[in-house]
């Protein structure tokens, strides 16, 4: 999937060249450097929640990690007695074995929390997953022992007694007291593999680990993978006398899919029984879900299309299956939500013979409820405004809490409701955009919260209505902002030709003088299902670079973006690109009204699909903008995997006419502006032949356009410090060029 947010790519953020300026009033301090700029970064995003939160004991409390003298220290706290206890310390333990200080990457509990189990030593692969080693901690006799090398993934039984390990394909387990393994499947090959996904699974449906413990620790359900259909592309940084390739399998609109069947096994016994869903044609099972009845496992299969969506329940024991339900949609059907952070659009409460689904059925995203027969029990969510998550259930109570954006598209706040959808409550009341992390038991939740006017507040909070602390309130980020040039970011909505309305936002110079006309960058996203635009503070360190080199940084809720419902949203199906730049169009025209805006001087720029968004826009609208930077660019939507594309475009097959006209290098001689091409070689999200054959398309059609490769890249471009603060100065050179800002300097 195509990324906007830093945890997946290398976004431009930053500055250009070394360039001092004064201050220009006095005791308030502009960037004076690079070096200045960039060290800005953490004293204006201030800090955040405890670092590794974990809440423990159902919810009774949560641990965190902080760093010690030589290692990491997790601590254990409680809300209701307000008590912080040191639950394990790294300082000076060491690899079992070995003498080298004890370091890890991640940690998870085991049920009875007297053990830990450590992922260290880990090697990527794809962008989420890699390979590692896993240690088991006895917090009793403070010993550390080693439990498996070289597995993708591993994850303790829910009681606790063993370690779930893919390795090379293949399941076992580990029992932890007698340090014995088991081999739960032998049949893997190259192309063949349990456990664990391929490229576009993985890429696309958001999941890194493709198998799932039984709540009774009995059985292993696990997907197994068949790539060799798949198309291979191969990717070189071309160093060395001959260059190595790397070969991977990413199917492409109309080529072969991956086949994908799954398994559940008795980890006892070692009996495995394959569990088929009895679809035709090629389909997908994006998801698995263990339910609460016993050994009974919740399948969700999608034709490839993405339109209909079936949730099946399998006895695992004999492979029995049932249909529960069956959905259908003209556009496409989500499983899960990247950008809102939704693992599961569908969640199976333990104790408990109901599941919950959002979906967007009516119109705007909310909760429904069934019972285990499929038999909807009632819509828990009303209204014109969407669910985003939600965040705890109680099952006991009967009781949700879910975030959403009644108040408004660019806030989140928090509600609770009961189950039956009586008695709808907001329980957080400052204005912003509210992350919410609640405890299993749905009795304590942590508020991360800002708005533009407040930087990041953490706080922790009982579900009844008292703040029970304030972790953070980054009172420092305040004291920065007193003493230092910073712009605030501006919330401001129009309305376009055909009458939508579009909420955008402006970073204005600092200094900003609305006698003068400055030059105008976009800086954008704008894909299917994302959100650029909300009411939180604004920490870009790039933003405050710009706004002091005198420009004015927007950003625009597109239509095509989410949360101001699905006919928003889903306009864009089989014609991706129109509609982004029709609004991205729309909103400079706008600005172009406004006096201090030059219309002459109207940039942009974006990466991964604001690449594509940038070059779309610029050939479709060559009168508006001037310049732009385009980094990691799909070119054609033909070039991109399956998955993604399918959603949003449908089969190639029954939309040749949308592909073209979505397709930047078919509408390449419109382009009039000054673009710039960015890519890197090692680029598996966005190939670099998007590139190649944009070029080509361009050199064809007589238009010019300036290109930088870093060959060792990845998506994004930059590969190290270096090279990421080369392609920013790079960027904002080129924009400075042809946009010509004049320093912010009245």
């Amino acid at each position: 999937m195509l990324r906007s947010r830093s945890c997946r790519l290398m976004v431009l953020v930053f500055l250009t060249a070394a360039i001092s300026r004064p201050a220009f009033a006095q005791g308030v301090q502009r960037f004076a450097s690079l070096d200045d700029a960039m060290s800005a970064g953490a004293a204006l995003s201030g800090r955040g929640a405890p670092a590794g939160l974990v809440w423990i004991e159902g919810g009774a409390r949560y641990s965190y990690a902080v760093r010690g003298t030589t290692g990491s220290v997790i601590h254990g706290f409680d809300p209701a007695r307000a008590k912080d206890t040191v639950l394990f310390t790294g300082d000076g333990l060491k690899f079992p074995g070995a003498d080298k200080a004890f370091a890890y990457q991640s940690f998870q509990w085991a049920r009875d929390f007297k053990h830990l189990v450590f992922q260290a030593n880990f090697q990527p692969l794809y962008r989420r997953s890699g390979v590692s080693d896993y240690f088991v901690y006895s917090l009793a006799d403070k010993s550390l022992k080693l439990a498996a090398t070289g597995a993708r993934t591993g994850e303790l039984s829910p009681d606790g007694t063993m370690l779930g390990v893919e390795r090379g394909g293949d399941m076992y387990v580990e029992d932890l007291a007698t340090h014995t393994e088991k081999r739960l499947t032998s049949d893997a090959t190259e192309l063949a593999y349990n456990g664990h996904f391929d490229w576009v699974y993985e890429e696309e449906f958001g999941l890194p680990q493709a198998w799932n413990w039984s709540p009774d620790s009995r059985h292993i359900a696990f997907w197994q993978i068949n790539e060799s259909k798949e198309p291979v592309i191969q990717l070189s940084d071309y160093s060395g006398a001959h260059p190595d390739w790397d070969q991977i399998r990413i199917p492409q609109p109309g080529d072969s899919n991956p086949r994908a069947r799954v398994a559940a096994v008795d980890v006892k016994s070692g009996k495995k029984v394959w569990l088929d869903p009895g679809e035709s044609g090629e389909f997908y099972i994006p998801r698995i879900y263990w339910t609460s009845q016993r050994d009974t496992l919740a399948m969700i299969t999608l034709d490839r299309a993405q339109q209909t969506m079936k949730l099946y329940f399998f006895d695992v024991n004999t492979g029995g299956k049932r249909l529960v339900m069956t959905e259908t949609s003209k556009t496409w059907i989500d499983v899960y939500d990247f950008y809102a952070g939704i693992q599961d659009m569908m969640s199976f409460p333990e104790g408990s013979h109901e599941f919950f689904w959002i979906s967007d059925r009516d119109g705007w995203q909310h909760v429904y409820r069934y019972d285990y027969s499929g038999k909807l029990i009632n819509q828990v969510t009303h209204g014109a405004w969407s669910v985003t998550r939600m965040e705890g259930l109680d099952a006991k109570a009967q009781m949700m809490y879910y975030t959403s954006t009644e108040v408004s598209p660019l806030q989140r706040q928090l509600y609770s409701i009961k189950f039956d959808g009586t008695g709808a409550r907001r329980l957080t009341t400052t204005e912003g955009t509210h992350a919410i992390n609640m405890s299993p038991n749905a009795q304590y939740y942590l508020d991360s919260w800002s708005s533009v006017t407040k930087p990041k507040q953490v706080e922790l909070w009982a579900v009844g209505g008292k703040q029970l602390s304030t972790l953070e309130n980054n009172a420092s980020v305040s004291e920065w902002i007193r003493t230092h040039a910073y712009s605030p970011t501006e919330l401001l909505t129009f309305t376009t030709s055909d009458n939508v309305k579009i909420d955008f936002s402006v970073v204005k110079p600092v200094p900003f003088n609305p006698a003068r006309k400055y030059p105008v960058i976009f800086a954008v996203y704008g894909g299917p299902g994302s959100q650029g635009v909300y009411n939180n503070f604004n920490a870009s360190t790039q933003n405050q670079w710009l706004a002091q080199q005198g420009y004015i940084v927007v950003n625009v809720n597109n239509r095509g973006t989410n949360n101001y419902g699905s006919a928003f949203m889903k306009v864009v199906y089989k014609n991706l690109g129109h509609y982004e730049s029709h609004d991205f169009a729309e909103t400079a025209k706008y600005l172009a009204t406004l006096p201090y805006v030059d219309p002459k001087r109207i940039g942009i720029m974006g990466t991964s699909y604001g690449g594509y968004s940038t070059v779309y826009a610029m050939e479709m609208y060559p009168d508006l903008f001037t310049a732009g930077v385009a980094n990691s660019a799909v070119a054609d939507w033909k070039l991109y995997d399956t998955i993604y594309t399918e959603r949003y475009m449908g089969l190639l097959g029954d939309n040749k006419a949308g592909y073209t006209s979505s397709s930047a290098i078919e509408n390449a001689g419109k382009l009039t502006g000054h673009l710039m091409v960015i890519h890197s070689m090692l680029d598996d999200n966005v190939h670099p032949q998007n590139t190649m054959q944009l070029l080509t398309a361009f050199t064809t059609a007589g238009k010019d356009v300036d290109l930088r490769i870093y060959p060792p890249g990845h998506h994004g471009a930059a590969y190290d410090l270096a090279s990421f603060k080369l392609v920013t100065k790079n960027t904002l050179d080129y924009l400075a060029k042809y946009l010509q800002p004049s320093g912010g300097i009245p």
